[in-house]
């Protein structure tokens, strides 16, 4: 009987083991280095380490294992790195990953100085990028390639949301507190494009750094305005610092914020007490269906915390990616970015989503105002919707791209 058991433990043995080499073999000359590489690179230690840092990194690991943990019989890797928010050490990062280290698609880059740096990196590469926590719509204009995505949301989907419906609303004059790098120089111009069409008047704007602690000054620039409505071109911490100090100065006395983008830890980190009845434009929120609560769910017993919109497009992007890579049936950078742009996206995040030739993910964008403490049912539960905006609507329209793959122009 011992016989016949190592007999059969042997046998299945051989059999696992042929079943691995089988699956090697399947991998190569379908996949490049026989493993498809994913790397993440965020804000890992910074302002924006909130928004997307861990979190990201635990949303992209989720898509991947939930895949299987392989695709066309090749192991999916996710690693990760911090761009400290400098667009320089993300494109160094960008080339060593794409020319050294073998990764397949970067994923998150938050920061759009950083997110318009790698991809130029990644059109010269001919490697994949797909941005979820940056707004510059330079991803899909001036910069655009075969290879770039821009997903969860941009600063024309953000202009025309929250933009749009204070003025809609009588807010007619603006005064910007931005903060000075792409990101908000490109809201605050996206904005002040969408006032002025709809007769209003931009007073000024103050422009504040990075990760700035003292916001005095431009809290007295903005009274000194008397404009209507003090437009938060920030988010993150200096969201955050932005509408605490407006609090304390009482600028909501007299004026009224407009948070152009408040993530879900941003109301977290304010409060419903501060941040209730603020108007922001999101292009997911974890309570807002069944299937996003199911996702939400899984994430928070991971990361301790409820996913935010751009955490959970990094898990929707990087399904799509791999699902275009099966439906491919290569890596092939160019036959990949044909399949992403011809398959439907239809699941927890969007719903009828796809990607233009200019790499913009097209799907509705929400209005949605924070609750009042009295309101909210718990931990977490922060946001009422107001309006949703329809994709075509809430998006650039093609016929303004500046891509070259829109255009027809020489590259």
């Amino acid at each position: 009987m011992r016989g016949l058991t190592g007999r059969l433990l042997a046998s299945c043995a051989l059999v696992l083991a042929g079943g691995a080499v089988a699956q090697a073999q399947d991998a190569q000359g379908r996949i490049s280095g026989d493993v498809v590489r994913i790397g993440v690179l965020t804000d890992m230690s910074g302002i924006y380490s909130d928004l997307a840092g861990e979190g990201a990194v635990e949303a992209v690991r989720m898509a991947a294992e939930d895949f299987g943990g392989t695709v066309l019989g090749a192991p999916i890797e996710v690693i990760f790195a911090d761009h400290l928010n400098q667009a320089d050490t993300a494109a160094a990062k960008a080339r060593e990953w794409f020319d050294v280290e073998g990764v397949d698609m970067i994923n998150d880059l938050s920061n759009s100085g950083a997110a318009l740096a790698v991809a130029a990196v990644a059109k010269d590469a001919r490697r994949h990028i797909i941005v979820n926590g940056a707004s510059n719509i330079g991803i899909t204009n001036d910069v655009c390639s075969p290879y770039a995505i821009h997903y969860a949301y941009d600063a024309y989907s953000l202009a025309h949301g929250t933009g749009e419906a204070v003025v809609e609303d009588g807010g007619l004059t603006w005064f910007f507190l931005t903060v000075d790098f792409a990101f908000g120089i490109g809201l605050e111009e996206q904005v002040t494009q969408v006032v002025e069409n709809a007769g209003g008047e931009v007073l000024g704007s103050a422009r504040h750094p990075l990760s700035a602690s003292d916001f005095s000054s431009y809290m007295l620039q903005a009274q000194a305005s008397g404009a209507e409505i003090i437009g938060i071109a920030s988010t993150g911490g200096d969201a955050v610092n932005a509408i605490n100090a407006a609090a304390e100065f009482g600028l909501t006395e007299n004026q009224t914020l407009a948070a152009l983008l408040l993530w879900l830890n941003d109301v977290h980190s304010i409060g419903l007490d501060a941040a209730q009845g603020l108007l922001l434009t999101n292009a997911w929120y974890w309570n807002m269906d069944e299937e996003a609560r199911a996702f939400a769910e899984r994430y928070y017993e991971r990361v301790g915390s409820m996913p935010n919109m751009s955490q959970a497009a990094n898990y929707s992007s990087t399904m799509h990616y791999l699902r275009a890579i099966e439906q491919a049936g290569t890596d092939d950078p160019d036959a990949v970015s044909e399949a992403m742009r011809s398959m439907p996206i239809n699941d927890f995040f969007a719903e009828n989503g796809y990607v233009r030739e200019d790499g913009r993910m097209m799907h509705d964008m929400y209005l949605w105002r924070v609750k009042s403490p009295e309101e909210s049912e718990g931990a977490w539960d922060y946001l009422e919707p107001v309006s949703t905006i329809a994709a075509e609507d809430a998006f650039r329209p093609l016929d303004q791209s500046t891509c070259y793959l829109v255009t027809g122009a020489a590259d």
